[in-house]
């Protein structure tokens, strides 16, 4: 479904992607794995178009990304939880879900979308009316999947989607990973830094060390060797 290939990128002077390769099968869950600092997030920012790329090509469904806007990409059918999830802190929570729905202008399937959401995260509907910047980190994650799936996407791409949330909440969020993914066959790429969330819920994975894609597999290859290598402190 997506296709990175020989991705380069820059910030400033500072070369940050190097030929960095991906693959994310229809209907998997890979996770982007690696140290602080390896350029995970810019990765899921040059495939979104928030970043510019220097070189490289990003395919979605066999359709060249690398010149379109971000508002295409999400037309087209990714959805996309940024890190530290960016919802709108002034609005209650109907309005942060209905934002989701301008992209694509699907009014009809509103309610269905919407039922959806509340099926994966019910303490949203009870919150409603409550102000975005007056929930908890985990419902604030929890509110911005559920404006990214209002879009109806294909692809749902997540950043750090465990960061900073309590024990409980996290385990929901992978519930509902794996709902999405195992049961409605939603592909899912991720950037996940827990290691054992990230073996629960992707099928596959993608290391990154300095700016490269180093291993990538089927997620009973990651081993405890390329653990040790790549991924401890």
């Amino acid at each position: 479904m997506l296709e990175v290939s020989n991705l380069n990128q820059f910030y400033g002077g500072s070369h940050i992607l190097w030929d960095v390769a991906l693959d994310v099968p229809e209907k998997s869950c890979t996770c982007v794995m690696g140290r602080n600092g390896v350029g995970k997030s810019t990765l899921l920012k040059a495939i979104m178009g928030l970043l510019p790329l220097q070189s490289g090509s990003v395919r979605f469904g066999g359709t060249e990304l690398a010149s379109q806007r971000p508002e295409v990409r999400a037309r087209l059918g990714i959805g996309y939880v940024p890190q530290g999830r960016e919802i709108f802190p002034d609005l209650d929570v109907e309005q942060n879900l209905l934002i989701g729905f301008g992209v694509t202008a699907r009014t009809g399937r509103r309610e269905q979308t919407l039922e959806r959401v509340f099926r994966l995260f019910p303490m949203l509907k009870n919150l409603m009316r409550r102000r975005g910047g007056d929930l908890s980190g985990g419902q604030q994650q929890q509110l911005a999947i559920g404006r990214a799936l209002a879009l109806e996407p294909t692809l749902l791409i997540l950043d750090e989607p465990t960061e900073g949330i309590q024990p409980n909440v996290v385990h929901e969020i992978g519930d509902a990973i794996l709902r999405l993914n195992e049961e409605e066959k939603l592909t899912v790429l991720l950037v996940e830094q827990k290691l054992p969330f990230a073996r629960r819920v992707a099928s596959r994975f993608c290391i990154m060390d300095r700016g490269r894609s180093v291993a990538n597999g089927e997620a009973r290859e990651l081993t405890d060797a390329l653990v040790r290598q790549h991924l401890a402190v």
